[in-house]
């Protein structure tokens, strides 16, 4: 029987090497818990803050008042909500539109999916708790919920004392009532009410661009949606920006082509006022004028402006969301040191 033999000192540096390896993994571990802790800690402060903040909702279902009211009550409920009823219009506009069966159907889905609104008003309710931890003097909105004309850039409208939400537009992406292009219908989801009212409540916070350069355009939007990484924490990014899971990857995926195209046909100063029609507002694609447009989702330089701002705040934690807010885009821009991750 042949037998091996093998060296003290070999059989002493093996047992050494494993120790050190058992060490090395344990400090690591430790390490890698350590920073995972400090990191949830930080997110449990904040947190433990917003829950302490005092906010209460009031929420008046319009949408049930109006089409409950009989025609001749009419008077006195113009007189409970007369910003909902502009003059000019004769009452029997109102009366039809009370007793249309289409505008009743309508009225019947709406209530068959939000019988009641508590679970959205818990929801609105911890919007303005963080709302009020990043704003303090913001004041409380009573919210009205309504059933509008389907307008989908106005499903929640945020203005003074006030928030009003379109319920119909929160059906659900298959209602039959929707005859509007998949790239709209994807975002009439009741996931989409919280970030619509954040959206809503950006546009009275951030001050509009200086000018209508594509970074310009890029950074304002990539500031509404980092609102919407500290008021929305729980949400993900897909329902922030209101894209599907695999628009996000797409993004992910192809974010230094699509930086690189944005440099090398030196887009980002230009004013050129269809790039916003490219690459900003809402479309079913994005138009690089390229084979791969088909595949893209719409809207890819708000995506792309989102990632310079997250950059910006990865490289200057101190600045306040406020602060952020009105900071200039192309000092942002560079201060952000923003580089894209390159693809494998």
């Amino acid at each position: 029987m042949y037998i091996c033999k093998v060296k003290k000192s070999e059989v002493f540096q093996h047992n050494f090497t494993s120790f050190n390896s058992l060490i090395m993994y344990k400090y690591f571990t430790i390490l890698f818990l350590s920073l995972l802790f400090i990191s949830c800690d930080k997110k449990t402060k904040v947190e433990k803050a917003v829950e302490e903040i005092p906010v209460e909702v009031k929420i008046d279902r319009f949408d049930k008042a109006f089409f409950e009211t009989k025609p001749e009550d009419l008077p006195n409920l113009k007189a409970e909500y007369p910003f909902f009823f502009p003059e000019g219009n004769d009452d029997k506009v109102w009366i039809d539109k009370m007793q249309n069966k289409d505008w009743r159907d309508l009225y019947a889905e709406v209530q068959k999916k939000y019988p009641d609104f508590g679970k959205q008003t818990n929801e609105i309710e911890d919007v303005f708790k963080h709302i009020k931890y990043y704003f303090p003097q913001t004041i409380m909105p009573k919210v009205y919920t309504v059933i509008g004309e389907m307008d989908y850039n106005n499903k929640a409208i945020y203005a003074n004392d006030k928030l009003i939400i379109a319920l119909e537009l929160y059906l659900g992406k298959e209602h039959k009532f929707y005859t509007f292009p998949v790239y709209l219908k994807q975002n009439f989801e009741e996931r989409q009410m919280m970030p619509d009212v954040v959206s809503s409540f950006a546009l009275r916070s951030i001050p509009a661009p200086e000018d209508i350069s594509l970074l310009s355009e890029m950074v304002y939007y990539g500031k509404e949606l980092y609102l919407k990484d500290v008021l929305l924490p729980s949400y993900t990014d897909a329902e922030k920006i209101g894209y599907l899971p695999e628009q996000i990857t797409w993004c992910q995926e192809n974010e230094s082509y699509i930086w690189r195209y944005f440099i090398d046909e030196s887009l980002l100063y230009s004013s050129d006022s269809k790039l916003a029609n490219r690459f900003i507002n809402l479309a079913p694609f994005s138009k690089f004028y390229l084979e791969i447009d088909n595949e893209s989702p719409g809207r890819v330089g708000q995506w792309i402006g989102w990632q310079i701002v997250r950059s910006y705040m990865e490289n200057n934690p101190k600045t306040t969301v406020p602060d952020l807010l009105k900071m200039d885009a192309k000092e942002l821009f560079e201060k952000s040191k923003y580089k894209p991750k390159k693809n494998e």
